[in-house]
């Protein structure tokens, strides 16, 4: 099986070498990632200017752009033909809830969803990851099981791992996204030159991670595996809208 590897915390990270490391052994893979860190970008496409593909000397190629650019340019140029599958990672931190709006890791493997292509998003779910070898693992582990029973039709997977030694996890769990509370405020800073900068908070902590939850299974040491949708109409306020719109 033809593989595409991406990320958005840099062709150079240590959570993509390890990936591409895993899946190389049973499949061909492919690595495109961005030449930096582009944490956050989400599903932005780079428009305003022309974007260049450069190699690195371990064969990664990576992009001046964003992780959507990067499996974009990938899938439907580089490659001369579609992926197999696209996966996105592995991700220096978690990417539950509310965090998978801003994350790039989830938007390279969205991008791969968007072509038709089975993708999935795997991340390491600590503000400190240690254990890459774990989360490699759980991604062989997938990708393996979608060989033996494909996944039907184009098929989104957020895929977060405990931080911890593969033999201490205690299963996988399918599950859904929980929430977070807002995120701290902004952080007012001062440069050398005296000007005011400004830092985004961290996130906030979380407040939805009841049972069934992406929260909860980590925090239960389980892998989380949520099927995800990118139609983001509110189905049950149509009514209510045309309602509005009439009244």
């Amino acid at each position: 099986m033809r593989i595409l590897i991406s990320n958005d915390d840099g062709y150079f990270a240590t959570g993509i070498a390890r990936l591409a490391e895993a899946l190389s052994q049973t499949h061909e893979v492919f690595v495109c990632a961005p030449e930096r860190d582009r944490s956050g970008s989400s599903n932005s496409l780079t428009l305003d200017r022309p974007l260049t593909v450069r190699t690195a000397p371990n064969g990664f190629h990576y992009v001046n752009g964003t992780p959507t650019d990067c499996v974009h340019l990938a899938a439907t140029g580089l490659l001369g033909g579609l992926p197999d599958m696209v996966v996105s990672g592995i991700n220096h931190g978690a990417n539950m809830g509310d965090d998978t709006i801003y994350s790039g890791t989830v938007a390279a493997a969205t991008e791969g969803y968007l072509l038709g292509i089975p993708s999935l998003a795997i991340s390491l779910a600590s503000r400190n990851p240690q254990h890459f070898g774990t989360a490699a693992r759980v991604a062989h582990d997938l990708v393996e099981r979608a060989v033996r029973n494909p996944l039907r039709g184009a098929v989104l997977l957020n895929v977060n791992v405990p931080d911890r030694e593969y033999d201490g996890l205690t299963g996988f769990e399918t599950t859904r996204l929980g929430r977070r509370h807002k995120s701290a405020p902004v952080i007012r800073d001062e440069n050398p030159r005296g000007e005011t900068i400004w830092w985004i908070g961290p996130v906030g902590l979380a407040a939805d991670a009841g049972e069934g939850t992406d929260f909860h299974a980590i925090n239960a040491g389980r892998v989380s595996i949520t099927p995800l949708s990118i139609d983001l109409t509110a189905y049950a306020q149509r009514d209510d809208i045309a309602s509005w719109l009439h009244g």
